[in-house]
């Protein structure tokens, strides 16, 4: 009997050995996807691009059959540094695919270089499109219209008629500014201020002093990361007791360590994810956002997760669904698979994801609707939303 057991496992162990030798070659053959990165891991965007870069850790990295090789380079926010890292990452690292970066001035510069590669591009950060130039970008990121409207109802609901501004000084505020004479002023919201400051700024004294001196009913600050904080402690501290307005940028834990008291009752824009789990059952963005939570908060703890990192993750919910339709036509490291990752994306639909549920065509490379907007605001220290 022992001889016969033993004639078994080494039968056994040689068609273990066996089965190896077959998939080992199988495993080297598997086709790999490049997938170049710039993010903000230091810099004013620090607070953005480290759950980004975070979530690189977590999110899956085999797609119909294929393996994804990721390199990650930081450019602390700064677009010179962002056009650097991207046109590397085109050229010496061949990529097939870039995503970047956490901050919009960064991003339209990872955009720029995108289009001039042909690169399928997924952008991190809101962005507006330059005519004839969005080809290749895909923004994750709600728009700005999409997002503004939900806080612009909310001031129209609250009896608001006089908006003071006070934002960054680049197209991040630029955008917002935009936005408010599009959208709010037509539903008669009136700009009484329009205050600027720098992402690196450690003070907005003078700039809150006007802001007061404008007597706003509400204020809108146009700005994010921690530096979104700055307004809101000048606000509090002049005796501002009016309702304060937060974009989709300034949502981070952080903001809320940082503002203190002066957080409670403030009113944000934001994906859903930052409520995963108080969504409708029916709610598409449910499950993969009740998953990239568990996921995330399993390795870097409870109350982790941010709409930032969930961009990232959602990057690569998309390309579940879009690497396998372009591998049935072309392979990795050429243009004709690029070009075939491009006119999936154009032609998927009802992508869901933990921010939004995409649909993008050929000239939509926003393609979200309301499923990707919440309200929320600060209650006792925590995320509560606003009903």
């Amino acid at each position: 009997m022992t001889d016969r057991m033993s004639q078994f496992s080494r039968r056994a162990l040689l068609g273990a050995v066996f089965a190896v030798g077959l998939a080992a070659p199988a495993l080297a053959d598997a086709p790999v996807i490049k997938v170049g990165v710039t993010i903000s891991t230091t810099g004013q965007g620090a607070a953005l691009g480290i759950p980004e870069k975070n979530t690189l850790e977590v999110v899956a990295k085999d797609y119909g059959g294929a393996k994804l090789e990721i390199v990650q380079l930081d450019d602390a926010g700064d677009p010179t540094n962002a056009t650097t890292n991207a046109r590397r990452l085109a050229t010496e690292d061949k990529v097939d695919i870039l995503i970047g970066s956490s901050v919009t001035p960064a991003t339209i510069a990872v955009a720029g270089v995108a289009f001039e590669a042909a690169l399928p591009h997924f952008a991190l950060s809101p962005m507006p499109f330059q005519p004839g130039r969005e080809k290749w970008t895909f923004v994750m990121p709600q728009p700005v219209p999409l997002m503004a409207k939900g806080l612009f109802e909310n001031m129209k609901a609250k009896g608001v008629k006089r908006v003071g501004i006070i934002g960054f000084s680049d197209s991040w505020g630029d955008l917002w500014v935009k936005e408010f004479k599009a959208s709010a002023e037509p539903m008669g919201l009136e700009m009484v201020a329009d205050e600027r400051y720098a992402r690196a700024d450690t003070s907005v004294a003078g700039q809150v002093l006007k802001l007061v001196a404008s007597r706003p009913d509400a204020v809108l600050v146009g700005a994010s990361g921690t530096a979104a904080a700055l307004p809101v402690i000048g606000l509090r501290e002049r005796g501002f007791t009016g309702p304060i307005y937060q974009t989709h940028g300034a949502v981070t834990r952080d903001f809320m360590r940082i503002a203190g008291k002066s957080a409670e009752g403030v009113i944000f824009t934001a994906g859903p994810v930052v409520a995963a789990d108080a969504q409708d059952a029916s709610a598409l963005t449910k499950a993969p956002g009740v998953a990239y939570t568990t996921a995330y908060e399993a390795k870097f703890g409870a109350g982790s997760v941010t709409q930032f990192g969930a961009h990232m993750n959602d990057v690569f919910e998309l390309l579940k669904r879009v690497v396998p339709v372009a591998l049935k036509t072309a392979k990795p490291g050429t243009q004709e698979f690029r070009e075939a990752i491009r006119a999936a994306l154009e032609s998927e639909k009802e992508l869901a994801a933990s921010q939004a549920v995409y649909n993008y065509t050929a000239t939509n490379h926003y393609g979200v609707d309301d499923r990707g907007r919440i309200l929320i605001t600060v209650k006792d220290g925590t995320w509560a939303i606003v009903k």
